[in-house]
């Protein structure tokens, strides 16, 4: 179990560097490049302990979207391809800084030109995504994880 839930909107971020195949999946590690492609982020796995140097991983102790994107690609946590399209090249790095971090600000922001109707799909899904990152059983280091 999580010991600390990420803010829900860390998922569409997810969304975005997968959509935006900003992720480079390799055997035990994955490197994931940020939004305005200025920062490379390093995560590395065996079993269920996860590492990873993104900001909100190492000093908030919870899911960074590098990782959330990683467990997707895992298949442990599920995506649907017709809702990351809706965050297909989203700055967010940009965005969360005009909203002061205020992610659910941003999150709105992304969404305000879609319908009423893909909004309700669009938060659907990340409440459903949501529900399974709180059944996850991973365990988080700030360590490096060494090599076997």
């Amino acid at each position: 179990m999580m010991l600390k839930l990420p803010p829900k909107e860390k998922i569409p971020e997810a969304y975005t560097a997968i959509e935006d195949k900003r992720i480079k999946l390799l055997k035990n590690h994955a490197i994931v490049q940020s939004s305005n492609k200025e920062k490379e982020y390093f995560i590395q796995w065996q079993g269920n302990v996860y590492y990873s140097n993104d900001a909100a991983t190492y000093w908030q102790g919870y899911l960074g979207y590098p990782i959330i994107a990683v467990l997707m690609l895992q298949q442990k946590l599920t995506w649907k391809k017709e809702i990351s399209a809706y965050f297909k090249n989203v700055n967010w790095h940009e965005i969360n800084l005009a909203n002061k971090r205020d992610y659910k600000k941003a999150l709105e922001y992304v969404i305000e030109k879609n319908s009423e109707e893909e909004k309700k799909k669009i938060y659907n899904e990340i409440n459903r995504v949501y529900e399974e990152i709180k059944k996850l059983d991973i365990e988080l280091t700030r360590k490096k994880i060494e090599e076997k």
